[in-house]
């Protein structure tokens, strides 16, 4: 004997597995609290009268492989009921700027376009990746921020560059990002 479920049990079965997919999203954020980059402002651009506003936020990041670089990034935060609850899909407006903030030193071997920090812009389907690679000829790195989706993903990024310079007058050893990238 086989038993047919009513369209209100198979709803709750729906509505039970989208709320087991909202929990597994924000753990996984939660997991990686601990490698946000810190937040330096916050800018209002978007007025809205009964809920938050639409806004510019600029962070700061240093690169966790290579010492003496920081990286700051400004994005676009939606305001609104949708993004207060965290539902609305970000833009992929992100602007870039690499520099060198110390002396220069690789901790390991890299690969070209390896990702140095990388965020989601939505619940499920958008991401922010900051990528490195070395121009071993002029000995520069090269950062690039874009977004990306599941389905279609964005052409909008930005580009830094961070000539490795000696940093002061004890610094003379000046590394060749071309020896640590493979």
């Amino acid at each position: 004997m086989t038993r047919r479920h009513t369209p209100s049990f198979l709803n709750r079965l729906k509505c039970a597995a989208l709320a087991g997919l909202v929990l597994v999203g924000f753990a996984g954020a939660s997991a990686s609290a601990a490698d946000d980059p810190d937040l330096i402002f916050r800018r209002s651009t978007v007025f809205k009268l009964l809920s938050p506003n639409d806004k510019l936020a600029t962070y700061g990041i240093d690169d966790p492989e290579i010492e003496g670089v920081a990286c700051h990034f400004t994005v676009p935060e939606r305001g609104g009921f949708k993004g207060w609850l965290g539902l609305a899909e970000e833009v992929s407006d992100i602007s870039l700027a690499c520099r060198q903030i110390g002396p220069i030193r690789f901790k390991d071997k890299l690969t070209q376009a390896d990702d140095m920090f990388s965020k989601r812009r939505s619940m499920f389907f958008k991401k922010m990746q900051i990528v490195r690679g070395c121009d071993a000829k002029r000995n520069v790195l090269v950062y690039m921020v874009y977004s990306d989706r599941l389905i279609e993903g964005s052409p909008k990024n930005s580009t830094s560059s961070v000539p490795i310079m000696p940093w002061g007058a004890a610094d003379q050893a000046v590394q060749k990002c071309g020896d640590y990238f493979k």
